[in-house]
């Protein structure tokens, strides 16, 4: 098996408590959408067609993460560089 280079972690926020989950490889990824994503919506499904084809070297990882990123925002995650130590979303 190839090793596919994910890139910089992507921590969000995953839970109203402030739980903060950190991607680190696109299988951890992939798992994530297939086993433990809070929504099975489109953004969703985008996600985890550009994650596989990503593994496959079918698409850039860039496209993976992008799509990744959107499905995260889709479920209500928050990205982790934007939230308090509180688990709170900084004010503007």
């Amino acid at each position: 098996m190839i090793e596919i280079q994910w890139g910089s972690p992507l921590s969000f926020v995953v839970s109203p408590d402030g739980e903060v989950q950190s991607f680190s490889t696109i299988e951890q990824v992939r798992y994530w959408l297939r086993r433990k994503w809070p929504v099975a919506d489109e953004a969703r499904h985008r996600a985890l067609q550009q994650v596989e084809a990503a593994m496959a070297c079918l698409v850039p990882v860039g496209s993976a993460r992008r799509a990744f990123i959107a499905a995260a925002r889709s479920a209500g995650f928050l990205q982790e560089s934007l939230v308090t130590g509180s688990g709170r979303p900084m004010a503007a």
